[in-house]
């Protein structure tokens, strides 16, 4: 199994990124996927899912009206587009593979995923 995440980098406050996973070496189609952030010194974070079919979505509260997760199948990548980005928004994010095909029962659990992604820093400040 291998997640690549890109997408990450510099941008102001209120900016916009668009981070990407690559997957591969797993059913991706069948799987639903997972973005999650940690910042220095804090623990891992659950960002949002989003099920096998991208019918269902799922938001931490604190990025929902902000951040959007989408999938393309055909592509084996999920997508995490960030908008009005702030400085508390800054981590290393992770894309992560779901244990199971729609959403898990506990979407925010580091233990429902499988497998994990390197990470892609994104840094937001002025």
């Amino acid at each position: 199994v291998q997640l690549v995440e890109s997408g990450g980098g510099l941008v102001q406050p209120g900016g916009s990124l668009r981070l990407s996973c690559a997957a591969s070496g797993f059913s991706f189609s069948s799987s639903a996927m997972g973005w999650f952030r940690q910042a220095p010194g804090k623990e891992r974070e659950f960002v949002a899912a989003i099920g096998w079919r991208a019918i269902n979505t799922y938001y931490a509260d604190s990025v929902k009206g902000r951040f959007t997760i989408s999938r393309d199948n055909a592509k084996n990548t999920v997508y995490l587009q960030m908008n009005s980005l702030k400085p508390e928004d800054t981590a290393v994010y992770y894309c992560a593979v779901s244990r199971t095909a729609g959403i898990p029962g506990r979407p925010s659990r580091v233990d429902e995923y499988a497998y994990w992604g390197q990470g892609t820093q994104v840094t937001v400040s002025s």
